[in-house]
C-alpha cells in the first residue's frame, strides 16, 4: 500500500523544488477571464453532475464532397444535393433552406441565424417562421462563432447566447428552446474551451427551467479562425486538432474543422482538414462520452466559476435592456472591442504565444490593433493579422 501524503507534504515538495516558500506567485498565471485558477487541485466544492449532450455520439461534420457521400454520415451543405440518405444535413444557408426538400431517411439541422447583423439588432421574424415550419430536428441556430472570433471573451460568448435565447423566447414563445442550434467556436485555450462547452450547457438548463423546462442545448462546434496564421498553415492544423479535442471532450453535439489552409484552399485541404476528426474519435473514441471532463477538479471549477460569471452578464444585459437593445445602443460592440483589444495586446507583448506569428515569428509587425479592430462592428479579426 501506498503511504497516504497531505496536500502540506505536496506543498512542502514543491517549495522545495522551485526554491521559493511562495509558490502561488511562481505557478499562478494571469488570464483573460480573471478566473481564478490555482496552481493545483485536490478537490471541489459541489461537485457537478454528468453534463449530457444530446446525441449518443458526435457528429463528424464534412463539407460536401461527391466522393464522401459513401463514408461520410454528416454533411454542411451550402447548396442543394439531390438523393442524399441516412445523413445528418447541417443546412448553412437561408435559400437552401427554403428551397430544399426533406427525405424521412435524413436528419436535417438549420444553421441559420435570424438575427440580420451585429449593428441593429433586428431580427428577421418572417425567415424564423418559414424555418420553423420546415421539417427539421433543430431549426433555428443561436450564432456565437462572430463573436469568438471577433476576440469577444468566453464570458461575453456565454452571456450572448441566453441573450439571443431570451430574444427569441420573447417573439416565437419557450416551445422554441427545443428547436435551437447553439454555434460556437473553440479556440486555443483547451481546458477553458472544454470548461466553455460544459458551462452553456449549464447555464442553458438553467435558462429554460425559468420557462418550467429542461432543455439540454444542441451544440454545433467548429474551429475558430481567431488564431489561424495565412503564413502557417502547417501549425493551424495542429491548432485546430486540438480544439476539436476540446470541443468532443467537452460534450459538443456535432464539430466541424474549418479549412487549415486560409489561402489556396482546396478540396484535399478540405479533406486533411475532416479526416482531424477521423483520427479523434476512431482513435481516441473521445467522440462518444456524454461530459468526459466531468470528475475534473480544475475543469470543474472552470465551469462553475464560467457558469456562475456568465449568468451574472445575461443579468446584467437583461436589466440594460437585453442583446438587441445593446446592439443597437453599441454598447456590445464597443464591450466586444475592448477585450479584443486587450488580447490582441497580450499577443503583441507576448503573453500570448503563436508559433510562426509571434514566437519564431517569419515576419515583423505590420499594423496596429488600432488598424484591426473597430468599436462599432463585430467582425472576425485574426491575431496574426497584425503581422501579416
Amino acid at each position: 500500500m501506498f503511504e497516504k501524503v497531505s496536500l502540506q507534504d505536496w506543498e512542502n515538495l514543491v517549495k522545495k523544488q522551485l526554491k521559493t516558500d511562495d509558490i502561488y506567485a511562481v505557478l499562478s498565471k494571469e488570464n483573460l477571464e480573471n478566473l481564478s485558477v490555482k496552481p493545483y487541485y485536490d478537490t471541489v466544492e459541489n461537485p457537478l453532475p454528468n453534463l449530457p449532450k444530446v446525441e449518443e455520439s458526435t457528429h463528424l461534420v464534412s463539407k460536401y464532397h461527391e466522393s464522401a457521400e459513401e463514408n461520410v454520415f454528416a454533411f454542411l451543405l451550402d447548396e442543394n444535393v439531390q438523393d442524399l440518405t441516412e445523413k445528418a444535413i447541417f443546412v448553412n444557408n437561408a435559400d437552401l433552406a427554403e428551397h430544399i426538400s426533406t427525405e424521412e431517411t435524413n436528419r436535417y439541422f438549420s444553421l441559420i441565424d435570424i438575427f440580420s447583423d451585429t449593428k441593429n439588432g433586428d431580427i428577421n421574424e418572417q425567415l424564423g417562421k418559414e424555418l420553423l415550419a420546415k421539417n427539421f430536428e433543430r431549426n433555428i441556430c443561436i450564432d456565437i462563432s462572430l463573436h469568438q472570433n471577433a476576440g469577444a471573451s468566453l464570458i461575453q460568448q456565454l452571456a450572448i447566447s441566453l441573450g439571443k435565447a431570451k430574444e427569441l423566447v420573447e417573439i416565437f414563445g419557450a416551445e422554441i428552446l427545443s428547436k435551437l442550434v447553439f454555434k460556437i467556436a473553440i479556440g486555443s485555450n483547451y481546458f477553458f474551451e472544454i470548461a466553455k462547452i460544459r458551462a452553456l450547457k449549464l447555464l442553458f438548463f438553467q435558462f429554460t427551467k425559468e420557462y418550467s423546462l429542461e432543455e439540454i442545448p444542441f451544440i454545433f462546434a467548429e474551429t475558430t479562425f481567431r488564431n489561424k496564421s495565412k503564413a502557417d498553415p502547417e501549425n493551424n492544423l495542429i491548432r485546430s486538432t486540438l480544439e476539436l479535442s476540446a470541443a468532443m471532450i467537452g460534450g459538443a453535439d456535432a464539430v466541424f474543422s474549418n479549412d487549415y489552409q486560409l489561402e489556396n484552399s482546396d478540396s484535399v485541404s478540405e479533406e486533411i482538414s475532416f479526416k482531424q476528426q477521423i483520427v479523434l474519435a476512431y482513435e481516441s473514441i473521445i467522440n462518444v462520452f456524454d461530459d468526459a471532463a466531468n470528475s475534473s477538479y480544475y475543469v470543474e471549477d472552470l465551469t462553475q466559476q464560467l457558469a456562475t460569471k456568465s449568468w451574472n452578464a445575461f443579468l446584467e444585459m437583461e436589466v440594460n435592456g437585453g442583446y438587441c437593445a445593446l446592439l443597437k445602443s453599441g454598447t456590445l460592440q464597443n464591450e466586444i472591442y475592448e477585450q479584443a483589444l486587450k488580447e490582441q495586446n497580450w499577443v503583441e507583448e507576448g503573453k500570448i504565444k503563436i508559433i510562426g506569428v509571434n514566437l519564431y515569428p517569419k515576419s515583423e509587425k505590420k499594423k496596429s490593433a488600432d488598424e484591426m479592430y473597430s468599436n462599432t462592428e463585430i467582425k472576425t479579426v485574426r491575431l496574426a493579422e497584425m503581422f501579416e
